[in-house]
């Protein structure tokens, strides 16, 4: 791959490479109860209400969590995570 060159252009239609990003956000009702059955667990609509809620109640601070950007801080030594993290 020449540099500059990345594997999905969105502004074309993907032949080869990474799929397009979901567009309908209601494909979520065809995957989440398909990825569950493949699993053996079968979700009635009372399971899948709980876990869109759960879903959008935690997200938000997920993707918050991902962006935060812990490069600058050092690793605790020996980590006992019965206690609170020593100070330096």
């Amino acid at each position: 791959m020449a540099p500059g060159q990345c594997l999905h252009d969105p502004g074309q239609a993907a032949t080869v490479g990474l799929p397009p990003g979901m567009e309908d956000p209601d494909q979520a009702e065809q995957f989440i109860p398909a990825g569950l059955a493949s699993l053996g667990i079968e979700a009635d609509e009372t399971d899948l209400a709980v876990i869109n809620a759960a879903h959008k109640m935690f997200w938000p601070s997920i993707l918050d969590l991902l962006a935060l950007d812990l490069g600058e801080l050092r690793p605790e030594r020996d980590p006992d995570l019965s206690r609170a993290p020593k100070p330096e």
